[in-house]
């Protein structure tokens, strides 16, 4: 009983003696082995089953990937004094574990680290260069007010000669020959986003909204000419329709008035003393109404109409 309680208290202590010294390494991460906190050896970059002495050593792990940098937002003054935010990302890996050990330790010291860098040479770089480098990187045409597109079209303060994509090249330049002495490699940075500091923000607003609000009413002055002009236009077709149709129809009303005539003298030709009577039957219609007193002479032509009839 006491040999086997022996062998198997010795079987633990080697289980976990085994459980210390092994450790795994996968493909994405690396080790660097220190003992008594100093590294020694060199960095394992081999994915697989290792070991290490137990108690004594110690397996720090780091990632093999590339990693994020996404500083804060900096406020810089370009070469042309104007004041802006600056908001910039990276792309980093561990190149060299054990000097990354030794210099910033973690992933935490190494972002702190890249902070420094890669802020101040963001600095340095906008601080060399007009506003419209950091905006732009080409010359393309844009689309702007009328009233600018003359300024600037001639202005060679709008001009872009190196552009923000230089400008990054640059910055990624000066970081790439520091952050070796750290293990760092940096493979891309980038400019995420430029906006103007708040208080030139507001006045840039109030600028493109006073700009707006002068395009708009150009536009309505416009409109309202345009619709003067289309006015004026339908009034002179209408007057030049209404005139046409006055015409036809005072030329088709003479033609009428021709033809009546021309029908009531060949009547009356035909028939005088009955044309006669109908024009005097028409007269006396006309003027005498019903209850009233006609007083006619003995030579009135109505009074010998009436005397006649029987």
């Amino acid at each position: 009983m006491k040999f086997a309680a022996v062998l198997t208290v010795i079987a633990l202590a080697l289980l976990v003696l085994l459980s210390s010294s092994a450790y795994v390494v996968n493909e994405k991460e690396q080790v660097v082995i220190t003992q008594f906190g100093k590294p020694v050896g060199q960095p394992i970059k081999d994915a697989g089953l290792h070991f290490k002495i137990p108690f004594i050593q110690k397996a720090n792990f780091f990632d093999k990937r590339w990693l994020e940098w996404d500083g804060d937002a900096n406020q810089v003054t370009t070469k042309d004094k104007k004041y802006i935010w600056i908001d910039t990302y990276a792309r980093w890996r561990i190149k060299d574990p054990l000097k990354f050990f030794e210099t910033v330790g973690n992933e935490m010291g190494a972002q702190s680290r890249l902070d420094d860098i890669l802020d101040g040479e963001t600095r340095i770089a906008i601080a060399k260069y007009n506003l419209i480098e950091v905006v732009r990187t080409t010359n393309r045409p844009m689309e702007m007010a009328a009233t600018y597109s003359g300024e600037m079209s001639d202005n060679s303060e709008f001009t872009v000669k190196v552009g923000r994509e230089k400008i990054t090249r640059q910055i990624l330049k000066k970081v790439s020959n520091i952050t070796p002495s750290y293990g760092i490699e940096v493979v891309d940075v980038r400019i995420k986003r430029v906006n103007y500091v708040e208080s030139v923000r507001k006045k840039v607003y109030q600028r493109m909204i006073s700009e707006r609000k002068r395009i708009a009413e150009q536009y309505r002055s416009e409109g309202m000419g345009k619709k003067a002009e289309i006015i004026g236009k339908t009034q002179k077709e209408l007057e030049k329709i209404r005139s046409e149709a006055y015409r036809k129809a005072q030329e088709i009303k003479g033609k009428a008035d021709a033809e009546a005539t021309k029908i009531y003298a060949q009547v009356y030709s035909k028939d005088p003393q009955f044309y006669k009577f109908l024009k005097s039957l028409e007269t006396l219609e006309k003027t005498v109404q019903k209850d009233n007193v006609l007083i006619l002479s003995t030579d009135s032509e109505l009074y010998n109409l009436m005397k006649t009839i029987k």
